[in-house]
C-alpha cells in the first residue's frame, strides 16, 4: 500500500485529500499545525522520515491574504520557507512532492484566464510568499506537482473557523443587512471534493510540473454571490461594490481565473460547473445541520 504524508489535513482541502486518498487505496498519515509547525526543518524532517511515504502533499498555507500586509514575514515562513522543509525533506526520503499553489501568483491584467505558461507577476506579500513556495519546490526537486487553485470552497470549510465565501454570504444573508460584493473582480470558484479527485488523478498519472486545476468558470464576485443566493433560494439586499469603493489593504489580481486546459489535455474529467457544485455543497450542507 502507497503511503502519503498529507499536511494541512484539517483544512477544507486537506480534508477531501484525505477521503480521496483513502477511498482509492493509500494510506494516509494527515497533520496539522497542532501535529507539525512545518515551519520547523528538523519537525518536518523527522515527521516524513517517520512515515516514510512515497507521497507528500501539502495543503497548509497561510492564506489572510490582507493580514500578510502586516506580518509579511509569517506568510513568508508558511508559505515559502516551509515549502523549503518539505522539499528538502522529500529529496533526503526519496519522496514526491504535490504543492498547492495559487492564482494570485498572477497581476490579472491578461483579461482572460491564465494558462500555466503565462508570466507570473505577484501584486502582494501573500502572492509573493506563494509564488516562492513554488520556486522552492523546483528549486529542491526535479519532478515536483505544483498545483494552483482559485476561490477554493468545500463542506470541510463549515467546521474550520475561516469558513469560505459559501459560508460567509450565508452568514450575512442571516442578518439581512445590505451586502457589498466586488463585481470588478473575476476568479475560478473551486470545488474541494472535485480538486482533490483531480489531484489524485494527477498523481495516478504520474504527472510532474505546474497544472492549473480551478472551477473552470470565470465569474465576478459579485455574480458568485448570486449563484449562491438563488441555489439557496435566498433574496437578501445584495449590492455590486468594486475595488474603488471597498479598499483592501492588500492589492489582488482583477482577472485571476484559471485554464484547465493542460489537465484536460491529459484526458481528465471536466471540473464540475460551478452551479452544480454549489448545488451540492448545499445538499451536504443541509444533510450536516439536520
Amino acid at each position: 500500500m502507497k503511503r502519503v504524508a498529507l499536511f494541512g489535513s484539517r483544512g477544507q482541502l486537506g480534508v477531501e485529500l484525505k477521503s480521496e486518498f483513502t477511498a482509492r487505496g493509500y494510506e494516509v498519515a494527515g497533520f496539522d499545525r497542532s501535529m507539525v509547525d512545518i515551519t520547523d526543518a528538523a519537525a518536518v524532517e523527522r515527521t516524513v522520515a517517520s512515515v516514510d511515504p512515497a507521497l507528500v502533499v501539502n495543503a497548509a498555507a497561510y492564506n489572510q491574504v490582507d493580514l500578510a500586509e502586516t506580518e509579511p514575514l509569517a506568510a513568508f515562513q508558511v508559505n515559502a520557507l516551509a515549502v523549503r522543509n518539505l522539499a528538502v525533506a522529500c529529496r533526503n526520503s526519496d519522496a514526491r512532492l504535490v504543492h498547492f499553489s495559487t492564482d494570485y501568483v498572477f497581476d490579472g491584467q491578461a483579461g482572460r484566464a491564465y494558462r500555466e505558461e503565462d508570466p507570473t507577476h505577484p501584486i502582494g506579500a501573500y502572492a509573493v510568499s506563494k509564488l516562492a513556495g513554488e520556486l522552492y519546490a523546483r528549486a529542491y526537486l526535479d519532478t515536483p506537482l505544483i498545483i494552483r487553485t482559485s476561490g477554493v470552497f468545500g463542506p470541510g470549510g463549515m467546521d474550520t473557523a475561516r469558513g469560505n465565501f459559501v459560508e460567509l454570504m450565508l452568514r450575512l444573508a442571516a442578518k439581512n443587512d445590505p451586502i457589498r460584493v466586488v463585481e470588478d473582480h473575476v476568479a475560478s470558484p473551486t470545488y474541494a471534493p472535485a480538486l482533490a479527485a483531480r489531484t489524485v488523478d494527477l498523481v495516478e498519472r504520474g504527472t510532474d510540473g505546474i497544472f492549473h486545476l480551478g472551477g473552470g468558470t470565470p465569474i465576478s464576485w459579485f455574480d458568485w454571490a448570486a449563484k449562491i443566493f438563488a441555489a439557496a433560494g435566498l433574496n437578501p439586499p445584495l449590492k455590486p461594490t468594486n475595488e474603488r469603493e471597498f479598499r483592501t489593504p492588500a492589492r489582488r489580481p482583477k482577472y485571476s481565473a484559471l485554464s484547465n486546459a493542460g489537465m484536460e489535455a491529459l484526458g481528465l474529467d471536466p471540473m464540475p460547473s460551478l452551479d452544480t457544485a454549489i448545488r451540492e455543497y448545499l445538499k451536504l450542507a443541509a444533510n450536516k445541520r439536520k
